[in-house]
């Protein structure tokens, strides 16, 4: 079973084509937007800044090197060459129709519009922010609207809705970083499509004894090999991954039940009470009944916010 998850995975993306996709080029500005499942939900990078705003579904978001929780609202600004995805594990049956509302744009065009522009410049701060990944808190409803405007007009009153939401977005306060180092990938297809067979592999089986060897194997890499690879991709070593895989994931269960630690411990696929408390004290910087109490004082105990609530957390 285990030797053939990779061809699977791929086979299973190559069959579930996107239930809606839009695309609209206008100038600079390209609009798209996609349900779920679809062949654009992958591991993969672009020479293109992206502003991605999910209208539905919950599940795992991945940014450089950040892993965290996503659900409705949830709006993030990558740069150019900064790998992400999202997963969604939280879809009904069927799927959805519209789960990404995004925009595209390069930097020269902007870059060069600010060098004769001024007020332009204001804009370039939020650009360099980006090459991190940029998540922004509480602003969802408001760019999905500005979303809407930019989807349905063209040529300059199009511009004038991009820059709109841009500006609202360079002089927020209310936004973080994401990923600890500005990765930027030069990959190949092939490479990223390794790369997106094996994160999708971690994601549905995290709860399971996972080994790098195993993995290598299926990739058709040596061990020594694919630790390389992956910690070129994701900026990770493959343990310190899966780790704070489990670690967000358990993050969410403090904060939305009352599931106790060591039972959390285990619902997340650690093996070891004591080795679940020692990661988490080191990706969060709070025991796990810290963490818990710090979130039953901010969002008022169980039923809180699921997926924004851990990514409000102090970055890891």
């Amino acid at each position: 079973m285990e030797q053939t998850w990779l061809k699977d995975a791929q086979r299973e993306i190559e069959r579930k084509p996107p239930e809606l996709e839009r695309e609209s080029y206008d100038g600079i500005i390209n609009y798209l937007e996609h349900g779920y499942p679809s062949s654009r939900v992958r591991w993969h990078c672009h020479e293109e800044y992206e502003l991605h705003l999910i209208v539905a579904t919950s599940g795992r978001l991945f940014v450089g090197d950040y892993i965290g929780e996503f659900s409705p609202g949830h709006l993030v600004l990558t740069g150019p060459r900064l790998p992400h995805n999202w997963i969604s594990t939280m879809v009904p049956e069927g799927g959805v129709p519209l789960r990404d509302m995004i925009v595209q744009f390069s930097h020269a065009p902007i870059a060069g519009a600010a060098r004769v522009i001024p007020e332009l410049r204001e804009l370039l701060p939020l650009l360099e922010r980006s090459s991190y990944g940029v998540e922004f808190f509480d602003m969802g409803r408001d760019a999905e609207q500005h979303l809407a405007r930019i989807r349905a007009t063209h040529g300059a009153e199009r511009f004038g809705h991009f820059v709109q939401l841009m500006v609202t977005l360079a002089r927020t306060a209310n936004y973080r970083l994401l990923s600890t180092a500005s990765l930027r990938s030069y990959d190949d297809d092939a490479t990223l499509a390794k790369v997106n067979s094996v994160l999708n592999y971690i994601t549905e089986n995290y709860r399971e004894p996972i080994s790098a060897e195993m993995l290598a194997e299926q990739v058709g890499m040596s061990l020594s090999k694919f630790s390389r690879f992956f910690r070129k991709a994701t900026g990770n070593s493959f343990t310190d991954f899966i780790s704070r895989l489990r670690i967000n994931k358990a993050c969410q269960l403090l904060m939305d039940t009352d599931h106790y630690v060591s039972n959390v411990c285990y619902d997340v696929g650690f093996q070891n009470v004591a080795n679940f408390n020692r990661r988490f004290l080191q990706v969060k910087g709070v025991t796990p009944k810290e963490f818990r109490r710090q979130a039953d004082g901010r969002f008022g105990g169980i039923g809180g916010p699921p997926g924004p609530a851990v990514a409000a957390a102090p970055p890891s």
